[in-house]
C-alpha cells in the first residue's frame, strides 16, 4: 500500500472515528481491501474513486513548508491557507473551498454543487495557485488540513503525471483539477504543509488560528429547515448503525 503521512495528534480524524465507530465493525470488510468503504470517508479519501495508486506503490514526499511562526516576515505574505467543506442544502450536496491570507486578513472563495468535501479542498489549492499567478507571486507557501491534498503535492501528482492521469484505463478522480494544478505547479516553487484541525484551544498556535479562520471561511450558510433535515438524516443513520452491529 502506498505510504503517507498520518500524525498521531491527528484531531479531525480522531473526532471522526468516535462519530463512526458503530459503522466500522460492521462494514470494516467492504469495499478495496486496502482501503475499505467506511475508512474513506475517515481518512479522507474520496469514498467509491480509485486514486490510482496501485497497493506496491511508494511515494517519496516533497519538500514541506514550515510552521507558520518558522516564516519570516518577508515570507508571510506568500503564506495562504486553504479548506473546504460541503453539506446538504435542500437536497442537494453544496461545496465551497476557501483561501486565508494571514497578513492581508482577506479571503477569497468559490461554491457549487453536486460534490465531496474532497473536491471543495483540491479546489481551494487551484484557488491558491491562482492567486499567486495573479499577483506573480515566485513561492507560495501553503497550509491544508486535508492528508489527501498534502500528500497530492509531496508526491502523488508525479506518479498520476507519469501514468497519463489513467488508472486500469480509466481516468484518476477529478484528473481535470489535478492537471490544471500540476500545470500550475510548474510555474513557481510551491511548498504545503499539513495542519492537525480542531485542537484544543490549549493547543492552538498562531497556525492553528489560522487554519480556524478559513475553517469558518469555507462554512456554507444552511437554513434552519435544511438543519432540521439533515439531523434527522444523521438520526435515522445512528438507528442504522444500532441495528446492523447487533449491539
Amino acid at each position: 500500500m502506498f505510504k503517507e503521512r498520518v500524525s498521531s495528534t491527528h484531531h479531525a480524524t480522531d473526532a471522526t472515528w468516535s462519530k463512526w465507530v458503530a459503522l466500522i465493525t460492521q462494514r470494516a470488510q467492504i469495499g478495496n481491501p486496502n482501503r475499505p468503504g467506511i475508512l474513506e470517508v475517515i481518512t479522507d479519501w474520496p469514498e467509491g474513486k480509485d486514486f490510482g495508486m496501485s497497493p506496491e506503490d511508494e511515494v517519496t514526499c516533497a519538500e514541506e513548508t514550515p510552521p507558520y511562526n518558522k516564516l519570516t516576515e518577508d515570507e508571510k505574505p506568500y503564506a495562504l491557507f486553504t479548506d473546504g467543506s460541503c453539506c446538504i442544502v435542500g437536497k442537494h450536496w453544496r461545496w465551497k473551498a476557501a483561501v486565508w491570507s494571514p497578513t492581508r486578513r482577506v479571503t477569497e472563495a468559490a461554491e457549487g454543487e453536486g460534490e465531496s468535501s474532497q473536491f471543495a479542498e483540491v479546489k481551494a489549492i487551484q484557488l491558491a495557485l491562482g492567486i499567486a499567478e495573479r499577483e506573480k507571486w515566485l513561492m507560495l507557501y501553503l497550509y491544508t488540513d486535508s492528508w489527501m491534498v498534502a500528500n497530492a503535492l509531496w508526491g502523488w501528482l508525479q506518479q498520476w503525471k507519469q501514468s497519463n492521469w489513467q488508472r486500469r484505463g480509466k481516468p484518476i478522480w477529478a484528473a481535470p483539477l489535478w492537471q490544471d494544478i500540476a500545470a500550475r505547479l510548474e510555474k513557481l516553487v510551491v511548498k504545503i504543509r499539513h495542519i492537525d484541525a480542531h485542537v484544543p484551544k490549549r493547543w492552538a498556535t498562531e497556525e492553528h488560528q489560522n487554519n480556524q479562520q478559513v475553517d469558518q471561511a469555507a462554512k456554507i450558510e444552511v437554513a434552519q429547515g435544511d438543519l432540521v433535515w439533515q439531523s434527522n438524516s444523521e438520526l435515522l443513520m445512528a438507528h442504522w448503525a444500532h441495528d446492523t452491529s447487533g449491539c
